[in-house]
């Protein structure tokens, strides 16, 4: 089974959109993975990560929650 880590930005007010990313993961994939951990960060960081493999960051990608479920998907 995976793990999966969002870590977001606490100033940015990034807690929302981790939030809404672990749902949809959670929704998606339950069943298929160990964990989904909200993981606190600064920077504007905004990332997700399955297995300790970056999947999406928010500096590269445009925030979209469908396609960060499709990269997970896509690593497990």
């Amino acid at each position: 089974m995976s793990e999966v880590e969002i870590e977001y930005c606490v100033p940015c007010g990034f807690l929302g959109r981790a939030e809404e990313m672990q749902h949809a993961v959670l929704e998606q994939f339950g069943e298929r993975i160990d964990r989904v951990s909200l993981v606190t960060g600064d920077h504007g960081v905004l990332t997700v990560a399955v297995d300790g493999e970056l999947v999406w960051d928010k500096s590269e990608d445009e925030y979209d929650v469908d396609e960060v479920t499709r990269r997970v998907r896509a690593a497990l």
